[in-house]
């Protein structure tokens, strides 16, 4: 019988305690997952209504002294009632922002030197991002033309990265200072500024979640498991502009790489620099052929760091 080294079982123990600690994870997120998905679906919500104190038809006592006569019956299924319509109301909501990512809504001004009497017509914008919605956007415009047709940005929480000035410019023109040019004014189109507003938003995110994903995929965390075995390995992934069209790529021996995207976050160049300047050999062996999607550069990075 042999005897296996004490390194040898050190490391196999934390790598079994890992996958405990992964598998508690996992099944704690499908657990959470199922729950919701069992109490959203339609049969549930049937049957939470057909049970209900308040379904039944033929009884001598009013509603309210049944709903407490169940709640003291049988307290889970008040919780799980509650619950219910808890879910209804959030997969409701969810329904709402996804079918009308841009909603008007009207906001008034209480400066009292605020123009055209404080009214202000507000947008909000609706960005999700790896399945979850993000905190929303708000552009907020006013009139404060004599012509009091025209309109104008008034406040806005945008990222720096979209040109929101430029859309303004382009869709929603001011009118001309020349007194003589009144009979054509400039048209406005609220519409369109706000198509290409919420998409250059939306791609913004994107771009964004291009350099989260390739960095969850090699593997990078903070913790002393990150760090790398040999000098193939990538040790850092970051953006490295504010449109987050490129990523920093970062190896254990010093090495360094931009990806430059495009504005759908689809690489268009890769360059790598060593010590002695560019890498030629290693951007060729990362960028050849057709097939140059994120997900193939990630996978490459991932063969060479494991090489």
């Amino acid at each position: 019988m042999t005897t296996m080294p004490a390194s040898e079982g050190t490391d196999l123990d934390a790598e079994i305690a890992e996958l405990e600690s992964q598998g508690k994870y996992c099944t704690a997120f499908h657990s959470q997952a199922g729950c919701s998905t069992i109490l959203s679906s339609t049969t549930t919500q049937s049957l939470l209504q057909a049970s209900s104190p308040a379904s039944s038809f033929a009884s001598p006592y009013p509603p309210s002294s049944i709903a407490r006569r169940a709640r003291r019956a049988d307290p889970s299924r008040s919780n799980l009632a509650s619950h219910a319509t808890e879910q209804r109301a959030y997969t409701q909501q969810c329904i709402y922002r996804t079918a009308a990512p841009v909603t008007a809504f009207k906001v008034h001004d209480p400066d009292p030197n605020a123009v055209d009497g404080g009214h202000v017509l507000g947008l909000r914008l609706e960005v999700m991002s790896r399945g979850h919605f993000l905190r929303p956007y708000y552009v907020m415009l006013n009139r404060p033309f004599s012509s009091g047709k025209h309109l104008r940005v008034h406040r806005h929480t945008v990222p720096p990265a979209v040109p929101l000035a430029a859309f303004a410019a382009r869709h929603l023109p001011p009118p001309t200072s020349d007194a003589n040019d009144q009979s054509s004014p400039p048209r406005q189109d609220l519409d369109r500024f706000v198509r290409a507003l919420r998409r250059e938003v939306t791609r913004y995110h994107n771009r964004l979640g291009v350099s989260a994903d390739l960095r969850r995929r090699l593997g990078l965390r903070d913790g002393p498991e990150s760090r790398p075995r040999h000098s193939s390995s990538i040790v850092d992934v970051s953006v490295a502009d504010i449109e987050a069209k490129q990523i920093k790529l970062t190896w254990a021996d010093e090495r360094s790489g931009r990806l430059i995207m495009d504005d759908d976050g689809h690489i268009m160049k890769l360059v790598v620099f060593g010590r002695d300047g560019r890498d030629w050999e290693t951007t060729k062996e990362l960028v050849f052929g057709k097939r140059n999607r994120m997900e193939d550069i990630a996978q490459r990075l991932e063969d060479r760091g494991a090489a």
